[in-house]
C-alpha cells in the first residue's frame, strides 16, 4: 500500500471514529442541591431519577450529583444556577427568591396544604401546568412539589396555645412564612434551612418550622426539646419546590434524548417527590418519639384560632397579588379545589 493511500486509510477510520462518538451523543448532566445525599430526597427521589435517566438513555445521559451545595454559591442561587448554565438541573424552593415567583405563593398560603404532601404535590403540579409556566419559562421544569405540613420544633417547652408563640425567634423558609410567623406573634427569622443546625445550637433561634422528613438529616430532633403539631384536614404551611433544568441543554438534546427526559417529568414525578416526603415525616416523627422529646398536638378549637389569626396573611397576599395584575383569590380557589381534588383520592 503506498503512503498516500495509507494516509487516506488512516483519515478514513478516523472519521468514522468520530461519526461513531458523534453519533452517540453522549450526555453529561451535572444536579446541585442543598441537602445531604442521605436525605430522603436526594436519596429517594433525585438519585432514583438520574440512574433511571440513565438505564433509559442506554448510558447516553450520564447525571453528576452534587449535594450540600458542593459546587458553591448559597441555596438562594440554585434556581439561577440552573437558568445561567452553572449546571443543568438544580432543585430548590421557589421561596428562596421572595417575590419572583408569586402565583407559587399560593400553595405556601396558611393553611393550604393537605396533610399529605403526596397529594398537594399532585395538585401543585396540576396547578403549575395552568398557571405558573410563565413564572419559569427561563428554564425548563421536570416537577413542582411540596413538603408535609409544618411543625413548630421549639428548645424548651413546646407551643401549646398561640399566645406561646410571642416574642419567640423562628426561622421561616420563605416570604409568606415569615409574614405567617410575625402574624402569629413570633419573631421570624429567615434562613435557608441548612443554616437552623448552627443557629439553634448556639440559640440565635429559639425554634424552626420545618417538616418532620427535614429534622433527620439535619439532626434537629437532637437540638430542640419540643415539637407542635396541628389537628385537622389542613397543615399550618408548606414550601414550593421545584426541580428544573437549564433550557439550552434540554433543547440541545436530540429529539430521543427529550423523550427520555420527558417520560421521567411531570405529575408522576411530583407525586413521588410528594410521596418521598410523607415517607420520611414518619421516620422524623419516629426519631423525636425515640429520643423522648415533647410532642404537642393542638386541638381543633386552637387551631381555628390559628387560622383567624392568619387570615390578614392570606388577605394582604391577595392584594399584593391584584395590584400585580393576577386574581388572587382565583388562584387561591382554584389551588384548594385541586388539593381537594387529589386528597380526596
Amino acid at each position: 500500500m503506498t503512503m498516500p493511500f495509507l494516509r487516506a486509510g488512516l483519515a478514513g477510520a478516523a472519521m468514522l471514529a468520530l461519526t461513531h462518538v458523534a453519533g452517540a451523543q453522549d450526555v453529561t448532566l451535572k444536579l446541585h442541591q442543598m441537602l445531604p445525599p442521605q436525605a430522603a430526597i436526594p436519596a429517594k427521589v433525585l438519585k432514583p431519577w438520574a440512574d433511571k435517566i440513565e438505564a433509559e438513555s442506554g448510558g447516553r445521559i450520564a447525571v453528576q450529583h452534587f449535594p450540600a451545595m458542593q459546587l458553591g454559591g448559597k441555596p438562594p442561587a440554585l434556581y439561577d444556577q440552573a437558568k445561567d448554565g452553572v449546571v443543568e438541573l438544580t432543585w430548590t424552593l421557589s421561596g428562596y427568591a421572595p417575590g419572583r415567583f408569586a402565583k407559587s405563593e399560593t400553595f405556601e398560603l396558611p393553611f393550604m396544604t393537605a396533610q399529605s404532601a403526596e397529594a398537594t404535590s399532585a395538585a401543585a403540579w396540576e396547578f403549575y401546568d395552568k398557571h405558573l409556566r410563565d413564572e419559569y419559562a427561563d428554564t425548563h421544569v421536570l416537577a413542582v412539589h411540596v413538603h408535609g405540613p409544618g411543625v413548630l420544633h421549639m428548645r424548651g417547652e413546646p407551643v401549646a396555645r398561640l399566645e406561646d408563640l410571642k416574642g419567640k425567634r423562628l426561622r421561616g423558609p420563605s416570604r409568606i412564612v415569615n409574614e405567617l410567623l410575625g402574624q402569629l406573634g413570633a419573631s421570624p427569622v429567615g434562613m435557608p434551612i441548612t443554616a437552623a443546625p448552627e443557629a439553634l445550637s448556639k440559640g440565635v433561634i429559639d425554634g424552626t418550622v420545618v417538616p418532620w422528613e427535614v429534622t433527620r438529616p439535619l439532626r434537629i430532633t437532637e437540638l430542640v426539646d419540643s415539637h407542635t403539631e396541628f389537628s385537622g384536614p389542613r397543615g399550618l404551611y408548606t414550601a414550593f419546590f421545584v426541580f428544573t433544568m437549564n433550557k439550552n441543554a434540554y433543547d440541545a438534546l436530540p429529539d430521543d434524548l427529550k423523550k427520555v427526559i420527558d417520560d421521567n417529568s411531570g405529575l408522576e414525578l411530583s407525586r413521588q417527590f410528594g410521596r418521598v416526603m410523607d415517607e420520611g415525616d414518619k421516620v422524623g416523627r419516629e426519631l423525636a418519639v425515640k429520643k423522648g422529646n415533647t410532642i404537642a398536638l393542638l386541638d381543633p378549637e386552637e387551631v381555628d384560632r390559628w387560622q383567624a389569626a392568619s387570615q390578614n396573611v392570606v388577605a394582604d397576599w391577595v392584594k399584593a397579588m391584584d395590584a400585580r395584575g393576577y386574581d388572587g383569590q382565583a388562584l387561591i380557589d382554584d389551588a384548594r379545589m385541586l388539593i381537594a381534588k387529589y386528597a380526596d383520592k
